[in-house]
């Protein structure tokens, strides 16, 4: 069929042509937000779930969200190698900046960028001399104590409170926040907790690996009770099918049943790798019927353009010995799999295998869904590693 009018649509954060099995997480995040801008309490939430499910792409759809109610939106990808405060101050400048330029009582911004420039200053934030760029002097004793728990929560206090005199909510948008140091994390809730308790409309809406509920609460304690970590799975049978058939007959095509069955089966309904095959099955097919053949065609492109893109860079992320971690659990099976199970397939101690763990949890590759347990962050990983190092047992390093 004609590849240009291909409605398939697989990307890192590409928005699919179908939100197929996610309507109720996008009620959900809408009730919040308007619930903030009516001025009542709502809960902040962190979306968890595997690589591949769409959470990046649930982010931007709450943006939209946000943006058509009249918020501010201060929007970052947290990352392993920078700090919390870089990456937040330059959209919180640029979110106080607009409210200081809404005209009369325009004081609360000002503090704000005041408070701003005291707490770059001591967290020794430079974005390319925004400090100098504000034109106006820190706020003395304002954010400046060099303790980072009560310095953002002080930032935090500032934009909300030129928020509330504007009557211009802010969300604050972060993905990938298991990347977050835990000192970082940690000075992120307790931020959000002051802006709760004082009913500022501040709204910080996440997304992350599974591993962020434990790390959340191992920050503070009390996470549990500020936020909501709704779980982003792969999609039902039903879900999965709508995600490719509705697109498919807005171009005048349909899928038959064999096709889909087979599409489920080899995807498990993770939304990432459904757009996958459903792009290369359009392009492969006469149309405008796609069939179990057109499928089988299909994998053979499908599986190669993962191998190169989706598993390839997080795979070439990995030493030696953590490749062969993972190809461990990979010989056991789907998962999950007990710590002491994976040793025993490498041949060490389960003491020699924990900092490897410990690593690979670091790298977002693995998590543990229960005490002792492991499992891939990455779905299909385990095939990858199959098709990657099909010799077993690893060589010796």
């Amino acid at each position: 069929m004609d590849p240009i009018r291909n409605p398939y649509a697989p990307g890192a954060g590409t928005q699919p042509p179908e939100m197929a099995g996610r309507q109720a997480l996008l009620e959900q995040a809408r009730i919040a937000i308007h619930r903030l801008k009516a001025g009542r309490s709502a809960k902040s939430f962190i979306a968890v779930g595997l690589r591949g499910v769409g959470k990046t792409v649930l982010l931007n759809r709450v943006e939209h969200l946000a943006q058509q109610a009249g918020y501010r939106i201060c929007k970052i990808e947290a990352q392993e190698q920078r700090g919390l405060p870089d990456l937040l101050v330059p959209p919180l400048r640029e979110a106080l900046l607009a409210l200081d330029q809404m005209g009369a009582m325009a004081e609360a911004a000002r503090k704000g960028l005041r408070i701003l420039a005291s707490f770059m200053r001591t967290v020794k934030v430079s974005y390319g001399g925004a400090d100098i760029a504000l034109g106006i002097d820190p706020e003395p004793g304002a954010a400046d104590s060099g303790d980072l728990d009560h310095d953002l929560g002080a930032l935090f206090h500032a934009v909300g409170e030129a928020a509330r005199t504007r009557a211009v909510p802010v969300a604050i948008l972060i993905d990938e926040v298991q990347y977050l140091s835990e000192r970082h994390l940690g000075a992120l809730i307790l931020a959000m907790h002051r802006a709760s308790q004082s009913g500022l409309p501040l709204l910080l809406a996440a997304t992350g690996l599974p591993q962020v509920v434990g790390l959340t609460g191992q920050a503070k304690s009390y996470a549990e009770r500020l936020f909501d970590f709704p779980l982003v799975d792969a999609l039902s049978a039903a879900d999965s099918d709508a995600a490719l058939q509705i697109p498919a007959q807005s171009e005048g095509a349909r899928w038959d049943d064999a096709a889909l069955a087979e599409v489920r089966a080899l995807t498990r309904g993770y939304p990432y790798f459904l757009q996958e095959w459903g792009y290369h099955a359009w392009n492969v097919a006469a149309g405008p019927l796609i069939r179990a053949a057109d499928v089988t065609d299909a994998t053979k492109i499908a599986v190669a353009r993962l191998d190169e893109s989706f598993f390839r860079v997080r795979y070439d992320r990995l030493t030696p010995r953590e490749r062969d971690y993972l190809r461990a659990m990979a010989e056991l099976g789907l998962g999950p799999h007990r710590s002491g199970d994976i040793a025993d397939t490498l041949g060490i101690r389960v003491q020699t295998a924990g900092p490897l763990r410990n690593g690979l949890i670091r790298k977002g590759m693995i998590y543990s869904p229960a005490h002792g347990d492991t499992a891939f962050t990455v779905p299909l990983f385990d095939q990858f590693l199959r098709r990657v190092i099909p010799s077993w047992p690893p060589r010796v390093h």
